[in-house]
C-alpha cells in the first residue's frame, strides 16, 4: 500500500449493533476483485458531520434502525485499505455501540453502491466470529465488543 502520508484520510463512523440476545449484526460484502468479507454497519462521514452524526445516518440508511440514544464511542481504528471504489485510504474509523431489541433490518435506504456490494446481512453469535471462514472487519471486533459490553468471550 502507498505510504500513509500520501493517502487521503477517510473519516468513517461505524456501529457495533448488538441485539438483546447478544448477537451482532454484520453485512456481507461481495466485491469482484477480492474475497467476501463481513463488516459492521457504517461508512464515510459527510464533510460537515461529526462521527456520531455519521454513525446515526449510516445506521439508518443501512438498517432502518434509528435509536434514540446512539451509544458511546467505544473504539477507534486507523487502518489503511482500498475502498470499494478502488481508492487507497488512511482511515480514521470510530465505532459506536448500539443496542437494539429488534433484529428486523430494512435495507430500503441502501444506495446503489450498497445494493451492489452489500449482498446480505446476518446476526452472529459472538462465538461464531472466532471461527468464521470469511474475513471480518474490523479484525479485532470480538475484543471491541468484549471491552464495550464487559462480556468475557470463551
Amino acid at each position: 500500500m502507498t505510504h500513509a502520508s500520501h493517502l487521503r484520510v477517510r473519516r468513517a463512523a461505524r456501529s457495533v449493533v448488538l441485539s438483546e440476545a447478544g448477537r451482532i449484526l454484520l453485512f456481507r460484502f461481495e466485491l469482484t476483485d477480492r474475497p467476501p468479507l463481513c463488516v459492521t454497519t457504517g461508512g464515510e462521514c459527510e464533510p460537515e458531520e461529526s462521527f456520531s452524526e455519521g454513525a446515526r445516518r449510516e445506521l439508518f440508511e443501512e438498517t432502518g434502525l434509528s435509536p434514540q440514544n446512539m451509544g458511546d464511542e467505544i473504539a477507534r481504528t486507523t487502518p489503511q485499505f482500498v475502498t470499494v471504489e478502488g481508492e487507497p485510504v488512511q482511515a480514521d474509523e470510530r465505532y459506536f455501540l448500539v443496542r437494539t431489541g429488534d433484529e428486523t433490518i430494512s435495507t430500503a435506504h441502501h444506495t446503489e453502491l450498497e445494493k451492489r456490494v452489500m449482498t446480505s446481512h446476518r446476526w452472529f453469535d459472538l462465538r461464531e466470529l472466532m471461527d468464521w471462514p470469511e474475513d471480518i472487519f474490523p479484525t479485532n471486533l470480538n475484543e471491541i465488543v468484549a471491552s464495550a459490553s464487559d462480556r468475557s468471550l470463551p
